[in-house]
């Protein structure tokens, strides 16, 4: 620090000399380049003890099957991608949440030591999200998070409630040691936001991690007053395996891929108003997303001609399971691809038979019933709940007010538990992994409308 003070003050004194003679000139470069070296070279010893004190260091990059690959495996498929510093980071911090580890590379306070740099007093470089890693490569991230990310035992009791917890774990259908999976109520949230004290990835994160340090993941969502069948992965590699397994389903349904493996198949029973031409059949039309009123608020809808090519494919398979000559037709719905409201916008705008309590895809059948015009959901006050509005009773064809109508019933997943015990992924034969068959009973409303119509159903 003396040196360069000194190199300063020489520099303010020859300032005002119109000619410097060039060895003078010189001489100061390299008095100056010599101060930078011993800097630099201070910097290198203590480095190593700064880099420990104020960064947490991840394990050098090896690449080993991950969720993705596992999950191409199963639909026999290769795998071309590579890791990515955000996969990396949570395969290695599974107890950091995810929105956590986004925020970071938001903020840009990750870093990467590059395992190719020659130079070991190379300070980490900020990386992105999508970044490659390569082998050897180290992951830097700030000391605090992982102080933050661990709360306190009297922070998980505060806000225990045993009355809560028997209601959220006897929503489980199904637990092994990768997935757990709830029939989700009605009018429940599965993901919080603005307005939403309680979710169930919330709840579950509270309620439903028993053994485990890590919480249950969200594998998949159900809309908020839909019901029905939700898995959840126990792990972060289980979660990232199922994730590329539904990933794959919709992929190779959408592209209309040949002996595509359906090792993942799903069943929705819904009350529809109306019957279709068809007693069964398929719905194959893309789907995009439109804003209205003033940007206020977005639906979907099926893509125009003009709009082909922006929109999502989305594919679904239905049948009718019975009609009743009130006007009501039960129907069983297999979606092959998992777009936002496409079951619900397939009813409504291809089909012509919107799901009864479908407010938003079905407005004018409902108002030619004389019915309101509102969802049921939009009137309960979670918040005020003690049992977090768990349970809902209205809503049947018996009510002034319609619930939705559309259920979750069966789902077959592949036995992600056997997969992750198999010891070497690369000779993994998918032929030879069992599935599961998940199945929910129905809410309360539904069963009250099937039984209200159970007397007058022709069934198929």
């Amino acid at each position: 620090m003396a040196e360069r003070l000194l190199i300063r003050q020489i520099l303010r004194r020859w300032q005002p000399n119109a000619a410097v003679p060039s060895c003078k000139i010189k001489l100061i470069k390299a008095i100056y380049e010599q101060q930078c070296c011993y800097t630099a070279g201070a910097n290198g010893e203590n480095y190593e003890k700064e880099k420990n004190h104020q960064w947490l260091i991840l394990p050098p990059f090896t690449p080993t099957a991950d969720g993705s690959s596992i999950g191409k495996k199963l639909y026999g498929r290769t795998d071309e991608t590579n890791t990515t510093a955000l996969k990396w980071i949570l395969k290695c911090c599974p107890h950091l949440p995810r929105s956590l580890v986004q925020k970071l590379f938001r903020l840009r306070q990750v870093r990467k030591e590059c395992s190719s740099d020659e130079s070991k007093d190379q300070r980490p470089r900020r990386v992105g999200a999508k970044d490659l890693m390569d082998i050897g490569d180290r992951i830097c991230l700030p000391k605090s998070v992982d102080e933050k990310s661990h709360p306190t035992t009297a922070e998980n009791q505060s806000f225990s409630s045993e009355e809560e917890r028997k209601i959220v774990q006897s929503l489980e259908l199904y637990k092994d040691s990768a997935i757990i999976v709830i029939n989700k109520p009605p009018g429940m949230p599965v993901q919080g936001g603005v307005g939403i004290r309680r979710s169930l990835d919330e709840l579950a994160a509270k309620y439903l991690r028993y053994d485990y340090m890590e919480p249950p993941r969200l594998v998949h969502r159900l809309d908020r007053d839909s019901s029905g069948i939700l898995v959840m992965g126990r792990t972060q590699l289980s979660t990232s395996v199922l994730h590329s397994v539904f990933r794959e389903k919709t992929i190779g349904a959408s592209n209309d891929v040949l002996g595509c493996k359906r090792i993942l198949q799903k069943k929705y029973w819904a009350l529809v108003i109306g019957s279709p031409r068809r007693r069964q059949g398929s719905v194959s039309v893309p789907l995009i997303k439109v804003v209205i009123d003033n940007g206020k608020s977005e639906r979907i809808t099926v893509a125009d001609n003009s709009n082909t090519l922006s929109g999502q494919h989305a594919v679904t398979d239905y049948r009718v399971i019975a009609s009743s000559p009130s006007g009501y037709t039960w129907l069983e719905l297999s979606p092959l691809t998992g777009r936002k409201h496409q079951l619900r916008v397939h009813c409504a705008e291809v089909l012509g038979t919107p799901i009864v309590g479908d407010y938003k895809y079905g407005r004018q059948a409902h108002k030619k019933l004389g019915h309101y015009l509102e969802s049921a959901s939009d009137h309960l006050k979670l918040a005020d709940k003690d049992t977090a509005g768990l349970e809902l009773e209205s809503g049947s064809l018996s009510d002034e007010q319609f619930s939705l109508h559309l259920h979750c019933k069966e789902m077959v997943v592949p036995d992600i538990s056997v997969v992750l015990q198999h010891g070497n992924i690369s000779d993994l034969d998918s032929a030879r992994i069992g599935n599961i068959v998940l199945r929910a009973p129905l809410p309360a409303h539904m069963q009250t409308s099937w039984d209200l119509l159970n007397s007058k159903l022709q069934y198929l």
